[in-house]
């Protein structure tokens, strides 16, 4: 027993096969059911886009963040003598 009954409330047992769309229908008819009813009608504002164009266009380009946080690529070369044989390996900055 639930602590709802306890306190005097009653279950009520809902039969098989109704759906609770159907009962909140015949309660309220007038609600809206979704894509039914034709979209309403905008008014299109000229002046507010031309204003958010504009700002969006006086934006100065900037680089991506990964570019500006990316440390230097760093790669191994080889340092080779006279006669074409690897002295030593280096780690070079690009």
């Amino acid at each position: 027993m639930s602590l709802y009954e306890r306190d005097g409330g009653t279950v009520t047992e809902i039969p098989r096969g109704i759906s609770g769309n159907d009962a909140m229908q015949a309660n309220a008819p007038s609600t809206r059911r979704l894509f039914l009813e034709p979209s309403a009608k905008r008014t299109h504002v000229p002046e507010v886009v031309a204003a958010i164009e504009a700002r969006r266009r006086e934006k100065p380009a900037h680089k991506p963040r990964s570019v500006l946080n990316r440390a230097p690529k760093r790669k191994q070369k080889t340092i080779y003598d006279d006669f074409g044989e690897a002295i030593r390996t280096v780690w070079v900055e690009e």
